[in-house]
């Protein structure tokens, strides 16, 4: 096994500390795998222990494969914290501070959600999402800036859903990611000054061990989604992280309070939830999978 194919420069983020919510799983999982890559020092957070140890596992055996052959080697520790226990999150930003001196950025990663119609959508479950799809992203992003980032500096990197033409089947994350996206251009305005980015990535349907955590109908419907956008495939865990990470770098210095979609151009279309269950030939178009430990395979074929 090969090491992480990022495109981005070996040693990038080198001395550079970087927090993920959600890093046990999915996106936040290949983000942190790319960024260690890069020379960074990642924290992750999550819910669950085991996942977070595993990932953490994984980099380290990484980065000594890399170090044995003379590349970058980053580095991985994690914090078992719900974005949605405020007083737990200020506790764990303090303690991250306090270790490392400074958090350079912070990718607000975790979230989830189910399936259903507004109509069958419970206060209780419509509450639930909203808190971790929005007001831990904002809990978050509050202690980052007030630990270290209004002193120092940094990035924020928000991650939201393409969900500009509504979501039917989920309007509780479609109203939740929505208020990130507005989240993220006030922080923009309100923490440019003191030299902290914040800007958002949308993207479109990702063939990521996410969608194992649906029922099988709409697992289905997710992942023949695919064959309704303009390049009739998924998106890969790693072209999100692509996305993050270029945002993270100089390269993005003056970019601030934008939304990056990392659709295929899926969002100029009509949405996904109620499209019919027809699979049309396969195609040719290119995707990039940089990410070695994905499962890409497994997950459109499982």
């Amino acid at each position: 096994m090969t090491g992480y194919q990022s495109v981005f420069a070996p040693g990038l983020f080198a001395n550079k500390v970087v927090v993920i919510t959600g890093g046990g799983s999915g996106i936040g999982r290949c983000t942190a795998h790319e960024l260690a890559s890069l020379g960074a020092t990642v924290v992750l957070m999550g819910r669950r222990e085991e996942k977070l140890q595993q990932v953490v596992a994984e980099i380290e055996a990484d980065s000594k494969a890399s170090a044995s052959d003379g590349g970058y080697c980053g580095r991985a520790d994690y914090r078992v914290a719900d974005i949605r226990d405020e007083e737990r999150v200020i506790e764990v930003i303090a303690d991250i501070v306090l270790q490392y001196g400074r958090i350079h950025a912070l990718v607000n990663n975790a979230g989830g959600q189910f399936p259903s119609r507004v109509e069958d959508i419970s206060k209780n479950g419509f509450q639930t999402v909203v808190e971790n799809n929005l007001v831990g992203g904002f809990v978050m992003s509050r202690e980052v800036y007030k630990a270290s980032m209004k002193e120092h500096g940094g990035s924020v990197v928000n991650i939201t859903a393409d969900c500009n033409n509504g979501f039917p089947g989920m309007a509780h994350t479609g109203a939740a990611r929505a208020g990130m996206e507005n989240f993220t251009k006030t922080c923009a305005w309100e923490w440019g000054r003191f030299g902290v980015r914040v800007n958002a990535v949308a993207p479109g349907i990702v063939a990521s061990s996410g969608l194992a955590t649906y029922d099988p109908a709409t697992r289905k419907k997710l992942l023949m989604a695919g064959e309704m956008m303009p390049a009739r495939r998924l998106c890969t865990e790693a072209e999100v992280s692509a996305a993050i990470v270029f945002l993270l770098t100089p390269a993005a210095a003056f970019i601030n309070g934008e939304t990056l979609h990392v659709d295929g151009g899926g969002q100029f279309g009509s949405s996904h939830m109620y499209m019919p269950l027809s699979r049309p030939e396969p195609n040719n178009v290119e995707q990039f999978d940089g990410f070695h430990r994905s499962n890409l395979d497994d997950i459109v074929n499982g």
